[in-house]
């Protein structure tokens, strides 16, 4: 077995080595939970969903940690905002922490519809206060971080005391932006950026915990380090998030991590964002898609096949039409399944049924799009072994069993409406009754050389999805 994935940091494919045999361990950035979550957010959980299966597959014990930053300023504005006279919203007078927890919940409610599995651990970053306070003092005590001189109660991160930092995105720091996450007059360099945020007057005193730099709350960046090193200690396999949390964020967690002393991410995993029609989505441009609305009006198996049919680090463009593409995909690759079914075929597998082809492409950079290719084209040559009939019986029971497998591997198979053996069975009867009416017509119409009803008769088929093979044997179908 040779894993192999794209590290950032490296900017190169390597070969993935447990930091412990046997086990891999995963943290990625979850929700900033001031809103509900936009297809980004759901694209970045269903890859490390698909990365997590397929860690698993190939025998190791994982241990998954998405964060919850419950405690932000967008979270604060949008609390304030509520309790403001003429505040419209369903919510008013809502405190911060009830904001943060009802659209906590709104998350999980997507995740949960598009079968993508809850991690390991989900902590809070309001849950891991002692933690960061820990990760500070020893950042001050190496001369890598600075409580600030203004009497702000902010503490900062020296970013020209760390000679590696800008590492993983390749930067020079000269060549940075600054760091716009608090007052800069009481920084060293604009670029520092900071760890502890000193109470500020407008802010509920609930936002707020003691520390011995002042009463205040945690920077971004420090949240995910301290809860990283929490549950997966210094040193773990996978770090991952969406591309756009390359810089500042990620930039940061490595260089404070690093600079107290703990190894961090072996792999930082970055999955590519979601552009419209080629255009990057902006509000600003009207062109967001809103992953609820998706799921109102498609079934969730759809939104994951679209969602995840891009290889994790490209770009994925959304189009008006991509839903129905996925669609039209899932439901050949459901009525092969419910068909098998109905012919007797055994749909439990065994590792041993994932085709060698699907393995090696998903083993280099859990290559989807290349597995995705393999599952269609078992699903094609189970078809044809489908109404070959019996001479076929063994290929067919194969077939079923990869696809079956496959699926479930890439987490479709659960949210598939395959209905029980006997409801298959009455569909497939049902369908080929009509479909072998429909080839006994065109039988007559090529034997009387009435070309014209004999290509009607096909293109109404076609039009249906299904595909005529004919043969010495007489006319057989499948399922595009």
């Amino acid at each position: 077995m040779t894993l192999r994935f794209y590290d950032t940091a490296s900017a190169s494919v390597r070969d993935f080595e447990p930091v412990v045999p046997g086990k891999a361990s995963l943290y990625y950035c979850g929700a900033t939970v001031q809103s509900g979550p936009h297809i980004g957010h759901v694209r970045s959980g269903l890859v490390f969903d698909i990365l997590v299966r397929w860690l698993r597959f190939r025998g190791l014990k994982v241990t998954a940690v998405r964060n919850v930053t419950d405690i932000d300023d967008k979270i604060l504005e949008k609390a304030r905002a509520s309790e403001q006279p003429g505040f419209d919203g369903d919510h008013p007078n809502e405190p911060w922490w009830a904001l943060a927890y009802r659209f906590e919940g709104v998350f999980h409610q997507a995740y949960d519809a598009l079968g993508i599995e809850r991690p390991t651990y989900e902590p809070r970053a309001t849950g891991h206060i002692p933690q960061m306070h820990e990760l500070i003092a020893e950042l001050i005590e190496r001369g890598h971080a600075y409580p600030a001189q203004d009497g702000s109660g902010d503490v900062y991160f020296d970013v020209r005391s760390w000679p590696r930092y800008g590492e993983l995105t390749h930067q020079r720091l000269d060549e940075m932006q600054d760091a716009a996450d608090a007052d800069p007059r009481g920084k060293r360099d604009p670029r520092d950026f900071a760890l502890w945020k000193g109470h500020k007057d407008q802010d509920p005193l609930t936002a707020s915990w003691d520390s011995p730099w002042g009463r205040g709350r945690p920077g971004w960046h420090l949240e995910c380090s301290a809860m990283a090193g929490r549950y997966l200690g210094d040193r773990f396999d996978f770090h991952g998030g969406g591309l756009d949390l390359r810089f500042p964020h990620h930039e940061n967690e490595l260089a404070q991590s690093a600079a107290a002393g703990r190894g961090f991410a072996n792999f930082w995993l970055h999955n590519g964002l979601v552009a419209y029609q080629g255009e990057k989505m902006s509000k600003s441009l009207g062109n967001t898609v809103d992953p609820q609305q998706m799921l109102a009006e498609n079934r969730p198996l759809v939104v994951r096949y679209m969602l995840g049919q891009a290889h994790y680090r490209s770009v994925l463009d959304y189009r008006p039409t991509s839903l129905e593409e996925a669609a039209a995909a899932v439901e050949r690759i459901e009525a092969f399944l419910v068909a098998a079914s109905a012919a007797g075929a055994d749909l439990d597998w065994e590792p041993a049924d994932i085709p060698a082809d699907f393995v090696a492409v998903m083993d280099d950079d859990l290559n989807v799009p290349r597995a995705l290719g393999v599952l269609h084209d078992r699903v094609r040559a189970g078809n044809t072994a489908l109404h070959a009939g019996a001479e076929q019986a063994s290929e067919l029971a194969a077939a079923a069993r990869a696809v079956s497998g496959m699926t479930e591997i890439l987490g479709l198979r659960a949210l598939m409406a395959l209905g029980e053996a006997g409801a298959g069975a009455q569909e497939h009867e049902a369908l080929d009754q009509l479909v072998q009416d429909l080839l006994e017509r065109r039988a007559a119409a090529r034997a009387e050389k009435d070309w014209a009803e004999a290509d009607r008769l096909r293109d109404t088929l076609a039009e249906a999805g299904i595909v005529v093979a004919d043969g010495a044997g007489g006319s057989t179908w499948t399922l595009g």
